[in-house]
């Protein structure tokens, strides 16, 4: 069982920037895929970014964050980040993280632990 707990949501100002965090515990992530996804209230699950297992050297980005967002991870830490610049109101929902298959995919389904997720809310 991996455990992951998402930290750093907040409130912040259209243009700013916040960093979240999701730490695991039970298990080393270093093997899984790890993913986050986002949810706007009265809005479907929506996928962020992914970075593939160990080296963490691939990377893939949802298009609505793509050139705004960055996912990295620290395996030695166990964590992985969410660097979020140039935060838009649009981007106001529930942050969550996700463990999976060493490359997983865009989808919900292609992961087997989630996070509870953190608020984030950009204030225009």
């Amino acid at each position: 069982q991996v455990q992951l707990v998402e930290s750093g949501g907040g409130l912040v100002q259209t243009g700013g920037s916040l960093r979240l965090s999701c730490a695991a515990s039970g298990r080393t992530i270093s093997s899984y895929g790890m993913g986050w996804f986002r949810q706007a209230p009265g809005k479907e699950r929506e996928f962020v970014a992914a970075i593939m297992d160990w080296s963490g050297t691939s990377t893939d980005y949802g298009d609505s964050v793509q050139g705004r967002f960055t996912i990295s991870r620290d395996n030695a830490k166990n964590t992985v980040y969410l660097q979020m610049n140039s935060l838009k109101p649009e981007d106001t929902a529930v942050y969550s993280c996700a463990a999976g298959s060493g490359v997983p995919g865009r989808t919900a389904h292609d992961y087997y632990y989630w996070g509870q997720g953190t608020q984030v809310t950009v204030s225009s």
